[in-house]
C-alpha cells in the first residue's frame, strides 16, 4: 500500500480527521449534545448529526464544524426533496452536507442520473458549503466506484465518501479508499466511514488516502493512538 498522506503520530493529529458522528434513529437530543461535549474534548474537525437536530449549539466547543445528512440512509429521495433538505440544513448552520446518491442508478450505470442527482444539492448549498457524496462503495464494483466518483467531480462535489454505514454489504475498505483517492487525484476529499473502529482502521485509511473519517467510536480510536507510539 502506497502511503499518499503522512501517518498521524499521535490524537491530535488524527482527530482533526475526524467528523465526529451521531446518526442512529434512536438519538435523543440529550445524546447529541453530549456528542458535542466530546468532540470538544477530544479536539475532532466536526460533528456529523442528522438534520432534525440543527441548529446546533456549538457554544461549547468554538471552532467546531457541523456537518449533516442528505437522503439518508437510502438515497431514494427525488432530487428536489434532497435539494430541499440540503438547503435547509444550510439555512440550519450546517457547514457540511454528506448527501447519498441513488446506489441502484449507479449500479444500472446511469450515471448521468447521479450526476444530475448530485448537482441539484450542489445548486441548492453554497459555494462554502462542504458537499461530500456518498456513494456506498461496498454495493459498487471497481467500475462504478470510479464511474461515480467522476460524476462526482463533474456536478461540483467537495469529497466523495465511502459509506452510509447503514448498507448491508459493509462499509469503508482500504481498497475502496485507495480507488476513490487514485480517481479523484487529489481535487476533491475522500471520506473513509463505516465500519471503522480501531486505531489501526483508522491510520490504514488514511494511508490510503482518506483525507477525512466518520466515526462514531472517536474516543476509543483515539485511545488506541495515545497508547501506541509506534502509530
Amino acid at each position: 500500500m502506497t502511503a499518499t498522506h503522512d501517518t498521524p503520530h499521535d490524537a491530535a493529529g488524527l482527530a482533526r480527521y475526524v467528523d465526529h458522528t451521531l446518526l442512529k434513529p434512536e438519538a435523543t437530543v440529550a445524546d447529541v449534545q453530549a456528542l458535542v461535549e466530546e468532540a470538544a474534548r477530544l479536539g475532532v474537525y466536526s460533528v456529523c448529526v442528522s438534520p432534525s437536530f440543527l441548529p446546533l449549539d456549538t457554544s461549547a466547543a468554538p471552532g467546531l464544524h457541523v456537518a449533516t445528512v442528505c437522503g439518508f440512509p437510502s438515497g431514494k429521495h427525488h432530487s428536489d426533496v434532497k435539494a430541499a433538505e440540503a438547503a435547509r440544513s444550510v439555512r440550519d448552520g450546517a457547514d457540511e452536507v454528506d448527501m447519498v446518491i441513488d446506489v441502484g442508478a449507479a449500479r444500472e450505470g446511469r450515471y448521468d442520473a447521479v450526476e444530475a442527482d448530485i448537482a441539484a444539492v450542489r445548486a441548492a448549498t453554497p459555494g462554502d458549503v462542504v458537499l461530500k457524496v456518498i456513494i456506498e462503495s461496498a454495493a459498487l464494483t471497481d467500475e462504478q466506484v470510479v464511474a461515480v466518483c467522476e460524476a462526482a467531480e463533474r456536478a461540483g462535489a467537495d469529497f466523495v465518501k465511502t459509506s452510509t454505514g447503514f448498507h448491508p454489504a459493509g462499509g469503508a475498505t482500504v481498497h475502496a479508499v485507495e480507488l476513490m483517492a487514485r480517481t479523484v487525484g487529489g481535487r476533491l476529499g475522500v471520506k473513509a466511514s463505516g465500519g471503522i473502529r480501531t486505531t489501526a482502521d483508522a491510520v490504514a485509511m488514511v494511508q490510503a488516502g482518506a483525507t477525512r473519517l466518520g466515526l462514531s467510536g472517536t474516543a476509543a480510536v483515539l485511545a488506541g493512538l495515545e497508547a501506541d507510539a509506534g502509530y
